[in-house]
């Protein structure tokens, strides 16, 4: 059991533990002994960062760490998640760090680990990684600590591989684009090639100062896009979260497409196209009902797994499956990627409109979701509620409500601390009734 490290990395609210610049140091430290596992050679590690306040200290932090044990830094500024990956491969390295807490707000931070291959660390690198951060390592001699040195060019490097996913002689022309930014890390560089495209380009969330990343803007809370691209009369809507591995749409009537209608439609065009590897897509446990019987329909199968974009990830590269995702909008096309990405996900959306003439309204509702609820409790660190026999009742109860009728899935954040309920019911009432029940008796237990 990891007790650190949790979906996505280690995540919460800075300078609070564990993201704590001590713990940086630490975590560097350990992360830096694990992957550099002899004294030979030249060892590498890239880190990028998006664009909160506390990021300038973790930063340093994980620097320092990564030095002492000998390992060379490559730092690359605010940088989207996936530049990390893509980074952490095309430069030979031996590791990628991403200092970001995603979607969360500016308050929290996170740091996210990739290994020499680009794509995220398994479990099992994680519970090592914990083993040594407790334990402690060996520094490396005087003669052998690591060097920083700036890479200017990160984001180039990443716009560049980001438009060589789209099919040959693309272009945007014509088209005008809302893209949010969420005043996180792609806030120059998806303008910019945007505009590179051809697109006219109306940029919303790309003046970050540290503290308003996701703040009122994004993929999360996309309000003040839909209301931009309504009053612009724009043709199509880009929202991306604070480090950019997840992407919405927004068609031209202001109506907000998840990734389940996004994966839905790439799923279709790539299966017309000869190249859905395996006639499947992977998504995860929360991905609605209406998303796997659209693709049954079509002679495609959905592949489940948990909840994170890195056990989609996991299981794409045990079938040899090239697309997959969640419904919060991580789009992974492993042809292109390592990890999701928002703007290259967006990138095929306004590429089909391209080659299909037809609205961004007509795209983006491939299906007709089954009803679904969702509701978070927060809880205090330390509690744990799910495994209190009221709340187990109350669970036991609800799955028999919806037996035959829908499901009821509850599980426990891995990037907050929060119990996510939801269900999926036809029945409006018998939805609401049993999730409530659910979230009643959490609620209870962690008041007391």
């Amino acid at each position: 059991m990891r007790k650190l490290f949790g979906t996505d990395g280690v995540r919460g609210t800075a300078n609070t533990h564990p993201m704590t610049a001590d713990m940086a140091l630490r975590i560097g430290a350990a992360v830096g002994r694990y992957f550099r596992r002899d004294a030979s050679g030249v060892h590498r590690v890239v880190i990028g960062k998006d664009t909160r306040l506390s990021g300038y200290m973790f930063e340093s932090a994980l620097t320092a760490g990564l030095t002492s044990t000998g390992m060379n830094v490559l730092l690359l500024g605010p940088v989207p998640t996936p530049a990390v990956g893509l980074m952490t491969r095309s430069m030979r390295a031996d590791l990628g760090v991403m200092i970001s807490a995603s979607h969360n707000p500016a308050e929290d931070n996170g740091i996210k680990f990739f290994g020499p291959d680009g794509f995220k660390l398994s479990d099992q690198d994680e519970i090592e990684l914990e083993k040594l951060i407790d334990s402690g390592v060996d520094l490396a001699r005087a003669g052998h600590i690591g060097r920083a040195k700036r890479i200017d060019d990160a984001r180039f490097r990443y716009g560049e591989r980001v438009k060589s996913s789209l099919p040959r002689g693309i272009r945007l022309d014509g088209l005008k684009v809302v893209i949010d930014c969420a005043n996180g890390a792609a806030h120059r560089t998806a303008p910019e090639i945007l505009w590179e495209l051809g697109a006219e380009v109306i940029p919303i969330g790309v003046s970050p100062d540290g503290l308003n990343i996701n703040a009122k803007c994004g993929s999360t809370k996309p309000r003040l896009a839909t209301e931009t691209v309504v009053a612009h009369g724009a043709h199509v809507g880009i929202c991306l979260d604070g480090d950019a591995d997840r992407v919405i749409v927004i068609d031209e009537t202001g109506t907000v497409a998840d990734g389940d209608q996004l994966m839905a439609l790439l799923a279709s065009q790539w299966a017309e196209d000869d190249r859905l590897a395996g006639n499947s897509l992977v998504a995860t446990v929360m991905s609605n009902l209406g998303l796997e019987r659209f693709l049954n329909d079509k002679g495609l199968n959905l592949e489940r797994t948990s909840v994170g974009d890195r056990y989609v990830v996991e299981r794409m590269r045990e079938g040899g499956f090239n697309l997959g995702g969640e419904q919060s909008g991580h789009i992974v096309m492993t042809d292109h990627a390592t990890t999701g990405d928002g703007l290259m996900a967006g990138l095929h959306f306004l590429a089909a409109m391209v080659q299909s003439g037809k609205k961004a309204s007509e795209l983006a509702q491939q299906f007709t979701p089954v009803p679904q609820l969702l509701k978070n409790v927060r809880f205090s660190n330390g509690q744990t509620p799910l495994e209190l026999d009221v709340v187990q009742s109350a669970i036991h109860q609800a799955e028999i409500a919806l037996t035959g009728k829908g499901r009821l899935l509850i599980r426990k954040s891995g990037t907050e601390p929060l119990i996510r309920v939801m269900a999926e019911c036809e029945d409006a009432s018998l939805l609401n009734q049993t999730v409530d029940s659910v979230v009643n008796a959490v609620a209870d237990a962690v008041s007391g």
